[in-house]
């Protein structure tokens, strides 16, 4: 059996294959500012973090005494950190489905070219903007007891007034009802972008075929929009993890412990207790903990897709 000689590399094409690959290295030039600083305000950081979690660090002297996972198994037997933990759980499970579903049907009964739709898109999208301070100074009033807008509607309606931030079973719940009318915008204008891709021409099928709203619905509108569902729940998840505004300026992580979430739980530990080792663990440990929301969300969100 003969075998057929490899074709020789003639020299225009060695000069060709030189200049693409020098081609390659001008393009990935463009990258590198933005490389380097992802690596310095985000690469260097999380693994100076752990490192952190893995040592003692006095603040005055700035000592550094290596204690393993000693930080770690403290938080393990720190009976505010695991309230902090299930708070934040309960956050994200409260507000995260919210964020979706109300979004969902906000952008549906938005989804109009007209005035109307305009304007009322731009005021459900307007609380987004505000600063987390103004929006917790507002509800801290319709809060207020015996004077707030609830206790007013309450007496109205001849029941006694209630304040819902000084209620262990409530605070949260009232933090979470907060974040999702100052945020419900994002979730919209995200879904509105997504309604209006899916093209007319489909509908009109639909609509010739006697289908129905549901019909269109849960057939046509909700697959086409099946990513955007999923990207709006690993964002909300992402950043549900991170409360900490709202429930320091409104209930200051109380009462007794009932709505403290991990990254107050954190900041108090590095910067009013100065335990920035301990701090730092804690950090790690929320770190994984968005980690394995989201991988769970995109698992549950990839299951069905093609």
């Amino acid at each position: 059996m003969t075998r057929s000689l490899p074709t020789p590399v003639t020299a225009p094409a060695l000069v060709r294959l030189k200049s693409r690959g020098v081609r390659h290295w001008t393009n990935a030039l463009f990258v590198l500012p933005f490389l380097l600083v992802y690596i310095a305000l985000l690469v260097v950081p999380v693994f100076n973090g752990f490192w952190l979690s893995l040592n003692e660090v006095d603040v005055l002297s700035g000592d550094r005494v290596y204690v393993g996972l000693a930080n770690f198994v403290r938080l393990w037997h720190d009976d505010i950190f695991r309230g902090a933990i299930r708070n934040t759980f309960l956050f994200v499970l409260m507000t995260t489905p919210a964020f979706v579903a109300l979004g969902l049907l906000l952008a549906l009964a938005l989804n109009r070219q007209d005035r109307i739709g305009t304007v009322l898109r731009t005021i459900f999208f307007g609380s987004s903007v505000l600063s987390v301070t103004i929006v917790t100074l507002v509800w801290r009033l319709v809060f207020m007891t015996d004077k707030g807008l609830l206790a007013n509607l309450m007496h109205a309606v001849g029941l006694e007034s209630i304040n819902p931030l000084t209620s262990s079973a409530l605070a949260l719940p009232a933090i979470g009802m907060v974040t999702v009318w100052w945020i419900i915008g994002l979730p919209m204008m995200l879904f509105l972008a997504a309604l209006q891709q899916i093209p007319e021409e489909i509908y009109e099928a639909a609509a010739m075929d006697n289908a129905g709203r549901w019909r269109t619905f849960w057939a046509i509108t909700l697959p086409s929009i099946r990513r955007t569902v999923a990207l709006v729940a690993i964002i909300e998840v992402i950043l549900q993890f991170q409360l900490f505004g709202q429930a320091q300026l409104m209930t200051n992580g109380g009462p007794n412990n009932a709505s403290r979430p991990i990254v107050q739980f954190i900041y108090e530990a590095g910067f009013q207790q100065w335990a920035l080792g301990y701090s730092a663990a804690a950090a790690q440990v929320l770190f994984g903990l968005m980690l394995i929301g989201v991988a769970i969300q995109m698992w549950v969100s990839s299951r069905g897709q093609p």
